[in-house]
């Protein structure tokens, strides 16, 4: 039975939900990766902004390194919300450059220290705040992975494209094609409501 290298392994699944996420944004035009999809405004290059931001605090200020590149949006005269959306003036290469710049950050932190070295994370609550690196690898790769679900289903919406990645979609097919089975998951759920709603409050649409 092959060897497993736990940092290697915890490494390689970040690296994948980063990578998926980024992914996210090609043949995209600028106001489809800006423009807020959903009613609290999710939008694609947003999501990239704030996952950037998020990982430089937790293999940064955590473990005591300091980032070199300035981040307004965390200041506080900043706008609400400033880190999940990007100003017209914020460009894509520089928000996508800025994520590739806090992989390698984050990856020197890794290198650099035993899965066991304790940090603070002083944004936590206080009895709390002491954690392990193996603790924030973890609490990093499920912040990415799901923001890279939140881009799946934002990307969709704008222009159909689903799947984890270009050589994997990871989505099947369904034989009726995907508008004959949409009809039938919608029929599925009406057929259950009828038979076990609570009338008046779970009545599907008419």
């Amino acid at each position: 039975m092959t060897g497993s290298d736990p940092k290697a392994d915890l490494k390689r699944y970040l690296q994948i939900s980063r990578d998926a996420l980024v992914w996210k944004l090609d043949g995209l035009g600028e106001y489809d990766i800006r423009r807020p999809m959903t009613p609290t405004g999710t939008n694609l290059l947003g999501l990239i902004k704030h996952v950037a931001s998020v990982e430089v605090g937790y293999f940064g200020e955590t473990f005591g390194r300091r980032f070199d590149a300035p981040m307004p949006w965390f200041e506080e005269d900043a706008e609400p919300n400033a880190d999940m959306w990007a100003t017209a003036a914020e460009s894509r290469e520089q928000i996508v450059g800025l994520y590739r710049r806090a992989w390698v950050f984050s990856d020197t932190t890794i290198d650099a220290l035993a899965l066991d070295a304790v940090g603070q994370v002083p944004w936590w609550p206080e009895d709390r705040r002491e954690v392990t690196l193996h603790r924030v690898l973890v609490h990093m790769i499920a912040e990415t992975n799901r923001h890279a679900g939140h881009a799946d289903v934002v990307r969709e919406l704008i222009d159909g494209t689903v799947g984890l990645r270009p050589d994997n979609d990871n989505m099947g097919v369904a034989d009726e094609g995907w508008d004959r089975y949409r009809a039938r998951l919608e029929l599925a759920a009406r057929d259950a409501a009828s038979a076990g709603a609570t009338p008046g409050v779970d009545d599907p649409p008419l």
